[in-house]
């Protein structure tokens, strides 16, 4: 008869301390990002950092995105074309790829290649230099590790992706009309003028601001996770590990929730 209460009591505490040690985290990776930003805006300048880092999660990710996109865009044209043949649509798979890639798989697809690259990268980096002491010697020497480390990093990658992104879905189209052109055989011309009709700018925009948004997080997680490493290699292999698959959970999540919040920006035909 007291098997059960107690056994209620002690699931509600589990419960109770996860919900808490949840919320205390996400507390603390906010105000960990927002300080972090926060010193940007302060003497010394450290522009020069922030293309540094530019440097390294735009144009060194350039590669992999490039090819992700055009792979992308092609099977998706494929199988948007064996979907949309069997109701005799097949001129609409222009549009379907490029409103997808807009609004959607460019600027996931974008964020995931660069979390695994870039978001990996910067929590190995700053765990190894959180382990090895460096960061306690850069507040030794009345530099601030947020300024000169993190801030660099978050801002660069907020920039990064919105461009990553386009060159995504310039790409990805790419691969999409290549296919759907010379492989099913649609008319170049239909297909040009239905996504000249039915993509809208504000798709684009879509796409873009969720761009930002990713950048921000997956260079907020990775940085946070390098910056508390703790025990030694151990401690930087588990936080490697952890901002990436936190940064990827948190990019899906985050998407539908921007799917739903930001204007859709559809019109309807007149």
């Amino acid at each position: 008869m007291t098997t059960k209460p107690v056994a209620a009591k002690a699931n509600e505490s589990f419960w109770r301390q996860l919900t808490v040690g949840r919320l205390a985290g996400l507390g603390r990776i906010t105000i960990f990002g927002t300080s972090s930003v926060a010193w940007m805006f302060k003497r010394p300048s450290r522009v020069n950092l922030v293309v540094d880092e530019m440097e390294f999660v735009g144009n060194q990710s350039l590669f992999i995105v490039c090819l992700t996109a055009g792979f992308t865009g092609a099977v998706f044209a494929y199988q948007s074309y064996l979907a949309l043949k069997l109701v005799g649509t097949e001129s609409l798979v222009g549009t379907s790829v490029a409103i997808a890639l807009a609004r959607e798989l460019g600027p996931v697809m974008t964020g995931l290649v660069v979390t695994g690259r870039a978001g990996a990268a910067m929590a190995a980096k700053l765990g190894i230099m959180r382990v090895t002491e460096q960061i306690d010697a850069l507040e030794v020497m009345a530099v601030s590790p947020k300024q000169y480390l993190v801030g660099p990093k978050i801002v660069a990658s907020i920039f990064s992706l919105p461009l990553l992104t386009a060159i995504f879905g310039l790409l990805g189209n790419l691969g999409a009309y290549l296919v759907a052109v010379y492989v099913c055989g649609i008319d170049a011309g239909i297909y040009v003028a239905k996504l000249k009709y039915y993509l809208y700018p504000w798709d684009v925009y879509h796409g873009l601001i969720k761009a930002a948004v990713f950048g921000g997080v997956l260079s907020l997680i990775g940085c946070y996770k390098g910056y508390t490493a703790r025990n030694g290699a151990e401690g930087v292999g588990r936080a490697t590990n952890e901002a990436v698959v936190y940064s990827m959970v948190t990019i899906l999540i985050l998407d539908y929730f921007l799917s739903v919040l930001l204007p859709s920006g559809y019109r309807t035909q007149g």
